[in-house]
């Protein structure tokens, strides 16, 4: 019974490891892509104006096309994050 007791709480903390380290990844990938969407598009656009990029402003840019290829960039990133946390954990696919 002892062992079983044991077996449980080893599980529970790493079940609790596993999602802290998940949140992390998505509280970290929500504030990058806040922050360029948001920031760069539209709050920190009149700075980026004078810095040209395929014929245009850096914030514009951003805003049309640069939040949504970070968009992709991350969740790619995510993706190949969670498959490497999962080995870690022992919950992986495979």
């Amino acid at each position: 019974m002892a062992d079983q007791t044991t077996h449980s709480a080893q599980t529970a903390e790493a079940d609790k490891g596993y999602w802290q380290a998940n949140l992390r990844l998505i509280y970290i990938s929500l504030v990058i892509w806040a922050l360029v969407s948001f920031g760069f598009g539209i709050l920190l656009r009149p700075l980026l104006s004078g810095i040209a990029v395929g014929g245009t402003d850096l914030g514009f840019w951003f805003a049309q096309q640069g939040s949504i290829l970070v968009f992709l960039v991350l969740i790619f990133n995510y993706a190949w994050r969670m498959n490497k946390l999962d080995a870690e954990y022992g919950v992986d696919e495979e």
